[in-house]
């Protein structure tokens, strides 16, 4: 197969799509399209987060685990939602954060394209899951995967911040160089645990103060009002 990821990331991971723990998620992922099983997000968009991040752009590295589940709301990238579909919970709780972070004025969609575009790496754990089913397709290999992205994110990227947010997340943080890169940690912002210390975490200030501080250009986070009109 031959790298679907631009150039910048095919560089250090193409022969990834040649290993025999790719081949053995692409014999599942293709079983459960045979099975007629509806998988999200759709496959034009499994790799959307490479695509609009280069890792040469890459400043901030944001982690989700699954892709959401319901219909029509997976598009490839952690958090985000396709147009016209309900701000899920969690992101909802990420908006609070910003306004009190940096002054972000909520927004009623919940398309995060415009921070892809800037160097926001948008990336879940496992790229795919079955329709209603969190967790489906864990352990079939996209860890695996994700996992050398994000050690090759801490091996060949200018310095950047990583935002772990949850147990899952905050467990990558052994892959990454934390002498040049920077790590904040937090409890997840799930309605069940943004209580608990992602309130007041100040993830997105920070961020930017040590981007600015290493000469590299901070992130916008406020959101356009209307989707398409994203850069």
């Amino acid at each position: 197969m031959n790298c679907p990821l631009p150039d910048s990331w095919c560089r250090w991971l193409g022969d990834e799509f040649q290993a025999s723990y790719m081949q053995s998620l692409r014999a599942f992922l293709a079983a459960e399209k045979t099975a007629r099983k509806v998988v999200y997000p759709h496959s034009s968009n499994w790799f959307r987060a490479f695509e609009l991040t280069p890792l040469d752009r890459v400043k901030v590295v944001i982690l989700g685990q699954d892709p959401y589940h319901g219909p029509d709301q997976a598009h490839g990238l952690c958090f985000s939602v396709r147009p016209d579909v309900a701000v899920p919970p969690s992101l909802k709780n990420i908006y609070k954060e910003l306004a009190d972070d940096v002054d972000f004025r909520p927004v009623a969609h919940g398309m995060l394209e415009s921070w892809a575009r800037q160097g926001v790496l948008l990336l879940n754990t496992s790229l795919t899951v079955e329709q209603g089913s969190a967790g489906s397709h864990r352990g079939k290999g996209w860890e695996i995967f994700t996992d050398r992205t994000i050690a090759t994110v801490s091996a060949h990227a200018e310095p950047c911040v990583f935002l772990l947010w949850g147990s899952h997340a905050r467990q990558k943080k052994a892959l990454v160089d934390t002498t040049r890169h920077l790590v904040l940690e937090s409890p997840h912002p799930s309605p069940l645990s943004a209580h608990r210390g992602f309130f007041g975490n100040h993830h997105f200030s920070q961020a930017n103060t040590f981007l600015e501080h290493h000469g590299r250009q901070s992130i916008d986070w406020q959101l356009p009002e209307s989707p398409e009109s994203a850069p």
